[in-house]
């Protein structure tokens, strides 16, 4: 690095640099703008030298790719070996249609699959239940039993891919339900791979679905944790989600640090367990948006992966490299995407999945161009793939190790955005008492993240709406008429075909068997048992997810949120 005198001689020589060569520009053409920031509102300096990371130091700080503290990504060839998991989120109608979709996709080279579920199987309802009228399958596919499973991945072995279901309240059920899959079709369960989102604190911060309380909700997270160190040791059963965070109108800041805020808030958890920390910690993930202000967001991953190895191992006591290394996936950032001349959004998911690839993500999914209009047409999702695709084989971005590093700009940012999000993680530790998990749960009762997320959102709609944040097409370059795209059109039948299969289902089923096996996920709550085990002999009986939630909430009672403005 440089000396106290090479410093002082940059110092002064950007001072002499502003006079002579930069003020005369100054003076007769100005610039752009008065104040220039990324989308969180990060003010962005004009240069950036040397003496803006005068205090870095590259073994502590930095570092080889594959070695603590990981800033430079958690793995020493990245790309290089093998590129990111291309995971195209692809879910609608009837469990028929999206497996159609999951086959397609796999044909076009898709290397991973993500699942999205309707709004009721979010929810934990089923197809048949009152609450779901004019919902089921409408923005992601509908599952009730084991059945619907069945269908999803008829002519898939799941031996063979790795599968991203991004569910929450419900996602036990959904995760007792592959493990079942994966018993019929003989497949090992340390040998199924894939992620459950399953992450309940960040629906009492930013999504807002849920179905008990946050202290009951946080120990079922914790049962299927437990259940998958002991038998799906290559399943993640967790992926921390700060994209919903991100999308709900927060800063970059404000993602990064309230996602790792759960992150510890489940290590805390678990460790109250019991559980050795070396060994739940390799199977966590996390999930990331990817915005536009492309520096900000390769900033933002490579100071969260310097801020997790550091402090699972200063507070956590982790040992093992894997369990310090923050592994995540990336989505482009759908509340960027405008319904207003869509195909610009192929321009700006461009940059944004550029983003996540020289910032070190692990598996990638791309929004695609007419998000803002309907679920993703064939012709969108596979232009959406293409993009990740050209990136890969033709960009050169994925031929060499953190790209960015040794940037002045990126490096300053680093450290800017790691030093603020600290600060957050350290006043929610304080919430607690010194304990994450309790200022975590205390900022959900107190509506404390609400209200930060809520102010940075008005204040970004602020600036779009004065002109200060550009939006193209919308608030600047607009068009007076633009032709729609064909878009995906979910077939009104869905609902009744849903539920005449359901109404088969337990027409043919064991009533007694599902009888017994619920009150066995009864009994496993009550006696503070781990409920997977139970839960996947029910969901063996065909019991329904409606059926098997409407335990839990018998229990545990239902949830009203309570927030106060600030």
């Amino acid at each position: 690095m440089y000396d106290e005198d090479d410093l002082a001689a940059i110092r002064e020589g950007r001072t002499e640099w502003e006079e002579e060569t930069l003020g005369p520009v100054l003076d007769a053409y100005g610039e752009r703008r008065e104040r220039f920031a990324t989308v969180s509102n990060l003010e962005v300096d004009r240069l950036y030298t040397p003496a803006d990371v005068a205090d870095l130091d590259y073994a502590e700080d930095l570092g080889f790719p594959g070695e603590e503290p990981f800033t430079r990504g958690p793995y020493p060839t990245m790309y290089r070996g093998r590129t990111w998991t291309m995971r195209q989120f692809a879910g609608f109608g009837t469990a028929e249609e999206t497996n159609e979709r999951f086959h397609y996709l796999i044909d076009e080279g898709q290397t991973g699959l993500s699942t999205a579920f309707d709004m009721p199987s979010l929810m934990g309802l089923d197809s048949d239940d009152e609450m779901s009228d004019g919902e089921v399958g409408k923005e992601g596919v509908a599952v009730d039993t084991l059945r619907d499973m069945e269908i999803l991945f008829d002519g898939i072995d799941l031996g063979e891919v790795s599968t991203s279901f991004t569910i929450n309240p419900s996602a036990p059920v959904i995760y007792a339900m592959y493990i079942a899959l994966a018993d019929q079709q003989g497949v090992p369960r340390e040998e199924i791979r894939g992620t459950l989102q399953n992450d309940m604190l960040k629906e009492f911060i930013a999504q807002k679905e849920w179905v008990v309380p946050p202290e009951p909700s946080l120990s079922v997270v914790t049962d299927v944790i437990e259940f998958a160190v002991a038998e799906t040791p290559t399943f993640k059963p967790v992926s921390v989600s700060g994209y919903h965070i991100r999308e709900a109108g927060s800063t970059a800041v404000q993602e990064l640090a309230f996602t790792l805020a759960d992150g510890f808030a489940y290590v805390e958890d678990c460790l109250e367990r019991g559980l050795d920390v070396d060994e739940f910690g390799p199977q966590l993930s996390f999930f990331f948006n990817s915005h536009n202000s492309i520096f900000e967001e390769v900033a933002k991953f490579r100071a969260g992966r310097r801020i997790y190895a550091r402090i699972m191992d200063e507070w956590y006591g982790a040992d093992e490299p894997a369990a310090k290394q923050l592994k995540f996936h990336t989505q482009t950032a759908g509340q960027s995407l405008t319904a207003q001349q869509p195909l610009n959004n192929v321009v700006r998911v461009t940059i944004q999945a550029l983003a996540g690839v020289m910032g070190g993500s692990q598996s990638l999914h791309t929004n695609s161009f007419d998000e803002a209009l309907a679920l993703p047409s064939e012709e969108a999702v596979r232009v959406a793939l293409r993009t990740q695709q050209i990136i890969a084989e033709e960009s050169g971005a994925a031929d060499i190790v953190d790209p960015m590093g040794g940037s002045f700009a990126i490096e300053a940012l680093t450290d800017e955005v790691e030093q603020q999000t600290m600060a957050y993680i350290e006043e929610i530790k304080e919430m607690g008492d010194g304990s994450v998990r309790d200022g975590v749960l205390e900022g959900i009762r107190q509506g404390y993240f609400h209200r930060e997320i809520q102010d940075s959102a008005y204040e970004y709609q602020e600036r779009v709406d004065d002109g200060e944040e550009i939006v193209v097409g919308v608030n600047k370059y607009t068009i007076e008429e633009d032709t729609e795209p064909d878009i995906l059109k979910v077939d009104d039948d869905v609902q009744e075909r849903q539920r005449e299969r359901l109404a088969e289902v337990k027409a043919d089923r064991d009533d007694e068997a599902v009888a017994d096996a619920l009150e066995s996920v009864r009994e496993a709550i009550a006696n503070d048992e781990n409920v997977m085990p139970s839960i996947i002999a029910a969901v063996k009986a065909y019991a329904t997810m409606g059926e098997i939630m409407a335990v839990f909430e018998e229990y545990y009672g239902s949830y009203q949120e309570t927030v106060g403005l600030a």
